[in-house]
């Protein structure tokens, strides 16, 4: 995403909590196709507001950066502290949830947040029909959404291209 909407990023901080599993995955994939993008991925551990600010600040100073926040109770929390310091740095930055993308941030790509609550309904049905909980199968997310706001894109100076703009669900103006 950051080669067609940021070109010119060269330096992506990975916003993760260090202890969550499924991010040591994330940063893990992530890792392994930054090489051939020309991309020096760093990631960026944290825990509280303030390791959030100093950890973007410090990573921020650098020419060609940019940043992808990863999913987690930290990160949602503090989304605000997140949007602003992208902001305030100009950093081109990738969000997890479409929130993000609605309240200031540049893009967001992630599952609907609807989708598995539309699930549980199902699930409970087939619950009182008689199944066993246990034995029926976990489903994954199958909707994703790309937002973008192009607001923030302007205020960063981004032209975003219309490859994207034509394939996102949203497109704030």
């Amino acid at each position: 995403m950051f080669n067609e909407v940021a070109p010119h990023v060269s330096r992506v901080a990975f916003l993760i909590h260090p202890e969550t599993p499924a991010h040591v995955g994330f940063l893990r994939a992530a890792e392994a196709a930054a090489p051939p993008l020309k991309i020096n991925l760093t990631a960026l551990g944290v825990h509280n507001a303030a390791e959030i600010e100093r950890r973007i600040s410090e990573f921020a100073g650098e020419a060609n950066s940019g940043l992808i926040v990863a999913p987690h109770a930290i990160t949602v929390e503090h989304r605000y502290v997140v949007l602003g310091l992208a902001a305030r740095h100009r950093l081109p930055a990738l969000y997890p949830l479409r929130n993000f993308a609605v309240n200031g941030g540049l893009i967001s790509y992630g599952t609907n947040p609807i989708d598995p609550f539309r699930q549980g309904a199902s699930y409970v049905d087939r619950i009182l029909k008689g199944e066993k909980p246990g034995d029926l199968p976990v489903q994954f997310p199958t909707k994703y959404e790309l937002v973008v706001n192009l607001k923030t894109a302007n205020a960063i100076g981004l032209a975003i291209p219309s490859s994207v703009l034509t394939r996102a669900d949203e497109v704030i103006e």
